[in-house]
C-alpha cells in the first residue's frame, strides 16, 4: 500500500501561484471553474484573501496550461524570473541536463541555461521560495547553484569564483604537466633516442622505470584527473553521461589496462601486455590545459559587462545641512543634492540644479563629443564631468540608474538563446550516449576483426573515440558569440534588449523608418519667408507670430521661434480662433491676421497666383508652404520644414549598401514625403499615414510573414509598429532605455547606428555559423577517424594523445573565433575607409 501511495505521489504535481484581478467571491468561482475544466486537474482552490490559486495536476499536465486557463478567464497569473549562477557545467550536455532538471520544478514555464555565462534564467509562476528549489534541483542533477543577487555583491562573488576556478585549473595543469613530462620521457624514450633509452636502463633499470611510470600516472589520474571522476561517475550512474564521463572512461581504460599489463600480464592475451600510462596522463593534461585556456577566454567574453560595472563611481559628495559630505554611492537617496567637481564621474542619475559643464556621455550614447549641461538638464550616473563644476538633484539611484538598466539589459541579451541554438540542443541531447555507443561498437569491431594484438588496437581506438568527442565546442558556439556581440553593441550605444533580435535583425530585408524625429530632428524650423510688395517683412512676421503664439501646433512653434531669434516683440492677439486642418486667425494691433494652408486662403477667397511658382518649388524641396493674409489681403508665403539630421543621408546610404530596401513611413502629404525620399535615395514611401495605422503598414510590408521587416521609430508614438515588426529599433535619447515595444534601443539619436546594428548582427550570426560549422564538422570528421575508419585503406590510426589535444583545441578555437567580434568596426567607418560596399570588419 505504501509503495502504491508513493507511486501515486510521483505521478502528481502541484501548483501554487499569485493571480492579479480577483476582487470578489464570483472571481474566485470563475477562476476555479476555469482551472477545473482542464483535463487532468485533480484539485483546484482559489483564495481571495491571499490572491493565490493552488491545486494538484495529474502527470503530464503543465503549469503553463493552468496559467493559460486563468488568463482566458480574465485574470493575470503573476510571472517572475529567477536567475542563478550554476557551477560545474563543462559542455552542452551539462546545459541540457540542468535545463531539464529546472523544467521539472512545479510552476516553471521556461528554463534557459547559458554555458558561456554559467547562468540559469528561469521564468516561472510567482513563488517566493523558488530560488531554493532551483538550487535543490540543480544539486540533484549533479551541479551547484547559487541565486543571483541584485545588490552588486553577486558580481564580486562571480569574479572571485572565476578567479578561484582559474587558479585551481592553473595548479592542476602545472602538477599534471610536471608529472607527465618525465612519464613521456620514460615511456617514449626508446622511440625518441636509442642512447637515451640505454641511459635510462643503465641508471634506473626497467623495473624502476615501470614503477615510476605507475606512480606518475597514478598521480595524474587521481590528482588533477580526480575532477573527472567526481563529475563523471555520478552523471554515469544517473544515466546522463557528460563530457567528464567520456574523459573518465577513456583515461581509466588506458590506465587500468596498463596496470593489468604491468602487474598481472598473465590475465591478458599473449602479445597484448603493453602499457599506456603516458596516454592517459597526456590526455588528462591536455584537457586540463584546454579547460584553462577556455576559462580564460570565457572570462574575456564578459569584458563588456565588467567594463560597464567599472563605470560606477564608488563615492559621492552630497549636501547634508549645507555641508558637503562624502558617502558611499549606495548611501545616496533620491532627492539628495550631489556636488560634482571637474573630471569626476557622476555617481547617480539626476537633474542639474546649479552650475554648468560639458559631460562626456560616450558610455551611454557612443558619441565621443561632450554634451553641454545647464540647469534643468538630465545627467546620467557613470558619465564623466568636464572642466566645470555643478550640483544636481538625484532622481534615480542604485538599481534604478541608467547604468544599472544597461547592465541588466546586456546581461539579459547575453543569456538569451537564438533560434539557431535549437539544432544544437537537439543534437547534444543524444550526443554523449551516442559517442559511448560508438566507442563500444569500435571496441567490439576491433576485437572481432582487428589485427594482432586485437585487444590493444581495440582499446586504443575506443579510448580515442571517447576522448575526441567534444560537445563543449557545440555548447559554447552560440552563447560566446552572443556575449561578445551584445557587449560590443553596448560599447557602440546599441542595446539589444533580447538576444533573439540579433538573428531577427540579420534576417531583415526591409527597413521601415518613421520620418519625424527619426530621419528628421523632430523640430520644425522656418526656412523661407517671402512678402509681397507693400508689406514689411518684420511687421508681417510680428503679426503672424503673435497669432501663432496662441497655438500649440509644431508649425506655430517654428514661426514663434524665428520671431524670438530676431528679437521681435510680440503683441497680445484678440478673438483668436483655430480652424482645425486649415489655420488660425486673430486680431493683432487692430489688424485681422489669418495664417494657414492653401485651402484656408481659398476658403476666405484669396487668389494665390502670385506665389504659385514659389509654393510648387518649396513643395518639391520637401518644405510645407503656408500663407499669411493681413486685413483680407495676401501678404506673405511662409515655408516650414523639419530639417533632416546631419547623419541621415549617410545612414540611408549605408543601409542600401547593406542590400536592404528602405521605406519611409510618415503622416506628411505625399508630395513633401516623396521630395524627402528623392533627396535621400529612399526606395519607397508610405505617406499620409496616421500613427494608429503604422502597424498596418508594417504588416503589409511583411507580406504575410514572407518578408522580414525592421521598423525604426522613436519608441513612443511608434509603439504599435515597433511591436508588429520582426525587429523594432527605438531611437533613444540616452535617458530611457526601457522602451518596452522595441527589441533594440539606439541610445543616441544617430541614425547611423541602425546600419551599425544591422552589420553587427550579420557579423555575429556569421560568427555563430562559423563556430557551429567547425564544432559539428570536427566531430563528423574525427570520430570516424578515431574509430579507425582510415586503417583498412591507409593504415592510419589516431593516437588517444592526439585525440585529447584535438578535443582541447576545438573548444578554445570556438572561443577565440567568438572573441574576434571584439574587433568589429562600425560599418560607416568601414565605408569611409574603402571605396567598395560597406561591410563589417569581421568576416
Amino acid at each position: 500500500m505504501r509503495a502504491a501511495a508513493e507511486r501515486q505521489v510521483e505521478t502528481e504535481t502541484t501548483f501554487d501561484f499569485p493571480v492579479r484581478g480577483m476582487t470578489c467571491a464570483s472571481c474566485v468561482g470563475r477562476v476555479e471553474k476555469a482551472i477545473r475544466a482542464i483535463e487532468g486537474v485533480q484539485a483546484a482552490n482559489a483564495n481571495l484573501a491571499t490572491g493565490r490559486v493552488s491545486g494538484v495536476l495529474a502527470a503530464g499536465v503543465e503549469n503553463a496550461v493552468v496559467a493559460d486557463a486563468v488568463r482566458a478567464a480574465g485574470y493575470e497569473p503573476v510571472e517572475m524570473v529567477t536567475e542563478a549562477k550554476v557551477f560545474g557545467m563543462t559542455c552542452a550536455s551539462c546545459v541540457a541536463r540542468v535545463e531539464k532538471a529546472l523544467g521539472r520544478i512545479p510552476g516553471v514555464l521556461e528554463a534557459r541555461v547559458n554555458l558561456a555565462t554559467q547562468r540559469a534564467s528561469v521564468r516561472h509562476l510567482g513563488e517566493v521560495d523558488l530560488a531554493y528549489r532551483l538550487v535543490e534541483a540543480v544539486a540533484k542533477a549533479g551541479y551547484e547553484a547559487e541565486p543571483v543577487r541584485g545588490d552588486g555583491v553577486q558580481s564580486d562573488r562571480e569574479r572571485t569564483a572565476r578567479e578561484a576556478e582559474l587558479a585551481d585549473l592553473r595548479r592542476a595543469v602545472l602538477l599534471a604537466a610536471l608529472a607527465t613530462a618525465p612519464l613521456l620521457l620514460f615511456e617514449m624514450g626508446a622511440h625518441l633516442s636509442g642512447s637515451l633509452h640505454r641511459a635510462l636502463m643503465e641508471t634506473l633499470g626497467e623495473h624502476t622505470l615501470t614503477i615510476l611510470s605507475l606512480l606518475l600516472a597514478s598521480l595524474v589520474q587521481f590528482g588533477p584527473g580526480l575532477r573527472f571522476y567526481a563529475k563523471g561517475i555520478p552523471a554515469l550512474l544517473r544515466g546522463a553521461p557528460d563530457m567528464n564521463s567520456l574523459v573518465m572512461l577513456g583515461t581509466s581504460a588506458a590506465y587500468g589496462f596498463s596496470v593489468v599489463a604491468l602487474l598481472a600480464p598473465g590475465l591478458l592475451p599473449t602479445g597484448t601486455a603493453y602499457t599506456y600510462f603516458e596516454a592517459g596522463a597526456v590526455i588528462v593534461t591536455l584537457i586540463l590545459v584546454g579547460r584553462w585556456f577556455e576559462a580564460r577566454a570565457r572570462g574575456r567574453t564578459s569584458d563588456a559587462i565588467r567594463r560597464l560595472l567599472t563605470l560606477q563611481a564608488q563615492t559621492a559628495r552630497i549636501m547634508r545641512d549645507g555641508v558637503e559630505t562624502e558617502v558611499e554611492v549606495a548611501s545616496v537617496r533620491p532627492g539628495d543634492v550631489v556636488a560634482v567637481r571637474p573630471g569626476e564621474r557622476l555617481p547617480v542619475d539626476g537633474i542639474l540644479t546649479d552650475g554648468s559643464s560639458y559631460v562626456d556621455e560616450a558610455m551611454v550614447t557612443g558619441e565621443p563629443a561632450p554634451v553641454r549641461k545647464r540647469e534643468g538638464d538630465e545627467v546620467v550616473g557613470g558619465t564623466v564631468n568636464g572642466t566645470g563644476s555643478f550640483r544636481f538633484r538625484a532622481t534615480k539611484v542604485g538599481a534604478d540608474t541608467l547604468l544599472a538598466q544597461i547592465v541588466r539589459t546586456v546581461e539579459a541579451a547575453q543569456g538569451s538563446k537564438l533560434p539557431i541554438q535549437a539544432l544544437v540542443d537537439q543534437v547534444t541531447a543524444w550526443f554523449v550516449p551516442a559517442v559511448m555507443g560508438t566507442a563500444a561498437v569500435t571496441l567490439a569491431v576491433w576485437l572481432a576483426f582487428g589485427p594482432s594484438p586485437a585487444l590493444a588496437f581495440a582499446l586504443a581506438n575506443a579510448v580515442a573515440v571517447l576522448i575526441i568527442a567534444c560537445p563543449c565546442a557545440m555548447g559554447l558556439a552560440t552563447p560566446t558569440s552572443i556575449m561578445v556581440g551584445t557587449g560590443k553593441a553596448a560599447e557602440l550605444g546599441i542595446l539589444f534588449r533580447r538576444g533573439e533580435a540579433l538573428q531577427a535583425l540579420r534576417d531583415a530585408r526591409v527597413v521601415a523608418l518613421d520620418k519625424t524625429g527619426t530621419l528628421t530632428k523632430g523640430r520644425p524650423e522656418l526656412t523661407d519667408f517671402d512678402v509681397l510688395p507693400g508689406f514689411d517683412e518684420e511687421t508681417v512676421l510680428r503679426l503672424v507670430a503673435s497669432v501663432e503664439a496662441k497655438s500649440e501646433h509644431p508649425v506655430a512653434t517654428a514661426i514663434v521661434a524665428e520671431a524670438q531669434r530676431r528679437r521681435i516683440a510680440l503683441s497680445m492677439p484678440a478673438d483668436f480662433e483655430a480652424v482645425p486642418g486649415f489655420g488660425v486667425r486673430a486680431l493683432v494691433e487692430g489688424r485681422r491676421v489669418e495664417a494657414g494652408a492653401e485651402r484656408f486662403m481659398l476658403q476666405i477667397g484669396l487668389d494665390l497666383g502670385d506665389f504659385a511658382d514659389s509654393a510648387s518649388h518649396l513643395g518639391d524641396e520637401g518644405k510645407t508652404p503656408l500663407y499669411v493674409a493681413v486685413d483680407g489681403a495676401l501678404a506673405a508665403l511662409v515655408a516650414v520644414a523639419d530639417p533632416l539630421k546631419e547623419t541621415t543621408p549617410e545612414a540611408i546610404a549605408a543601409l542600401r549598401r547593406l542590400n536592404l530596401s528602405v521605406v519611409m513611413v510618415t503622416g506628411d502629404n505625399r508630395r513633401t514625403a516623396e521630395a524627402v525620399a528623392r533627396r535621400l535615395g529612399i526606395d519607397a514611401v508610405e505617406a499620409e499615414v496616421l500613427p494608429t495605422d503604422k502597424a498596418d503598414v508594417v504588416r503589409r510590408l511583411q507580406r504575410g510573414g514572407s518578408v522580414r521587416v525592421a521598423f525604426v521609430g522613436d519608441g513612443i508614438n511608434d509603439a504599435p509598429a515597433l511591436a508588429q515588426a520582426d525587429v523594432g529599433l527605438a531611437i533613444g535619447t540616452g535617458t530611457d532605455i526601457a522602451v518596452e515595444s522595441a527589441d533594440v534601443v539606439l541610445m543616441s539619436g544617430d541614425l547611423r547606428n541602425v546600419a551599425n546594428a544591422v552589420a553587427l548582427s550579420q557579423a555575429t550570426i556569421r560568427n555563430i555559423r562559423q563556430n557551429l560549422f567547425w564544432a559539428f564538422a570536427y566531430n563528423a570528421v574525427l570520430i570516424p577517424v578515431a574509430a579507425g575508419a582510415l586503417y583498412p585503406a591507409f593504415g592510419i590510426l589516431m593516437s588517444p594523445i592526439f585525440a585529447g589535444s584535438a578535443m582541447a583545441f576545438s573548444s578554445v578555437s570556438v572561443l577565440l573565433n567568438a572573441l574576434r567580434l571584439r574587433a568589429f568596426a562600425p560599418v560607416l567607418q568601414a565605408a569611409k575607409a574603402a571605396a567598395g560596399p560597406a561591410a563589417a570588419s569581421i568576416r
